[in-house]
């Protein structure tokens, strides 16, 4: 990550910005379920907040590219595209998904792990991550990551009907030989197998991370 003193306030202002949104879209979640006393209002309480920074996140693929933040482009790239195709393209347009109980748990599953994820890389801008977020950063997603899969593959599918009879985006895919409805069920496939690549390398980095913050925790508390 560069050093620069600009660079570093600008990340770290991006990543306060994201994590308070998403902390925003979490109440308001909650404050939907304890008012309605139930979780199928989670995308009308919190749905418009959090497309409009999962559309934001694009940013965190520009960081990769051009080399302020060490993720890289690729990983940063696919984990975009298959949140944000998911969020708008799907969720934003078929109505009779966005009251799912299985929408709301992922909804509750990406705040989460957001609420985590970005207060970690914020503080680690300015040096200063304590190792429980550490731990809790490169913990946490053991769980939450594929309770946020299964959510969006199941509405993915719940979607297909939908997008069959209404022929969804039929003027963008007229110019290519298959139709929208075919293109998701080439998702729908293929998402697990590029999911489970991301899953792993977290995995790996937990290794890694931890090994290092455990160290560095350590040898602050011998001072």
């Amino acid at each position: 990550m560069s050093s620069s003193p600009f660079v570093k306030s600008y990340l770290f202002a991006y990543n306060f910005l994201q994590a308070s949104s998403w902390t925003i879209s979490f109440l308001s979640i909650i404050n939907s379920f304890l008012t309605h006393k139930t979780i199928t209002g989670a995308y009308s309480a919190a749905g418009y907040l959090i497309s409009v920074m999962q559309t934001v996140a694009v940013l965190e693929v520009l960081h990769g590219a051009i080399g302020i933040v060490p993720s890289g482009f690729l990983s940063p790239l696919m984990q975009w595209s298959g949140r944000t195709h998911f969020i708008l393209a799907i969720v934003g347009q078929i109505s009779e998904v966005q009251d799912s109980p299985w929408l709301a748990i992922t909804l509750v599953a990406w705040c989460i792990g957001e609420m985590i994820r970005y207060p970690h890389y914020a503080v680690t801008c300015i040096g200063r991550c304590p190792y429980w977020l550490t731990y809790l950063r490169y913990t946490g997603f053991i769980m939450i990551y594929p309770t946020g899969l299964v959510g969006e593959l199941l509405i993915m599918y719940k979607a297909l009907p939908y997008v069959k009879e209404r022929n969804l985006y039929a003027n963008f895919f007229s110019v290519f030989p298959f139709s929208y409805y075919s293109f998701l069920w080439a998702v729908l496939l293929v998402y697990p197998f590029l999911w489970l690549k991301l899953y792993l390398q977290l995995f790996k980095q937990r290794k890694s991370k931890l090994g290092k913050a455990e160290k560095h925790h350590s040898e602050r508390k011998r001072m």
